[in-house]
């Protein structure tokens, strides 16, 4: 890789963000359908690609939404893949150091556990989003077929990106995956897995405002 293309995805990985306010307006589905062509490209497990992408157009989105916030507010969580029992350690650490930067940043103050509720809810309504993805996988193809799926995950993501679309990945929406089931006639046999919310970032909103960290390499690297 010449240094060019170094310095680019190295930019790359570092100006993306988990975009959580966008501007009203659609992005245009050739751009859409370029960015999902480039994520294509990731590998996985003999080339099986068990990804299922179910995209939405700025109406069906509106639709969605208002359907998936109603529906929450009357069901339980029923995920096809069981979320994590506990974060424990450093990974409490991380996830209640994002939650807090979020919260900091919208205004939420601590013990105000209304108004940190009603920003969880704002995963259902995709924060405003124009757009949303769906990715689902065949159940047989197990965990590895999902890890192929979090590459392609990431792709799309970084594609996004690179063209100036802001983008969410979002697995609250699959603690919801009978409904998801049903709105996008999922099959029995494949897994609902995790959402995407995408548009143009609304750049002065303030939840777009902070950057999570990251672990230094010796934390997460073990040289032998």
């Amino acid at each position: 890789m010449i240094q060019s293309e170094t310095d680019a995805f190295g930019a790359l990985l570092r100006r993306r963000f988990s975009c959580r306010a966008f501007l009203p307006g659609p992005v245009p589905r050739d751009v859409v359908d370029a960015a999902l062509a480039d994520a294509q490209h990731v590998p996985s497990w003999c080339n099986s690609q068990p990804w299922q992408v179910h995209a939405c157009g700025a109406e069906e989105t509106e639709r969605l939404r208002a359907a998936l916030f109603q529906h929450v507010t009357e069901a339980s969580h029923c995920p096809d893949i069981p979320f994590p029992e506990a974060y424990e350690g450093a990974y409490k650490d991380r996830r209640r150091e994002c939650g807090w930067q979020l919260y900091d940043a919208v205004g939420v103050t601590k013990g105000d556990r209304a108004a940190s509720a009603a920003q969880m809810r704002e995963n259902f309504r995709f924060f405003g989003a124009p757009h949303f993805i769906l990715i689902t996988t065949p159940k047989k193809l197990g965990t590895y077929g999902v890890l192929d799926c979090g590459a392609f995950l990431t792709a799309v993501l970084l594609a996004f990106e690179a063209r100036g679309i802001g983008a969410v990945p979002q697995a609250a929406v699959a603690s919801y995956s009978p409904f998801m089931r049903d709105w996008f006639a999922v099959p029995d046999d494949h897994d609902v897995l995790v959402g995407i919310s995408f548009g143009y970032a609304d750049m002065d909103h303030p939840a777009n405002n902070f950057r999570t960290n990251r672990a230094a390499l010796p934390e997460v690297v073990n040289w032998r």
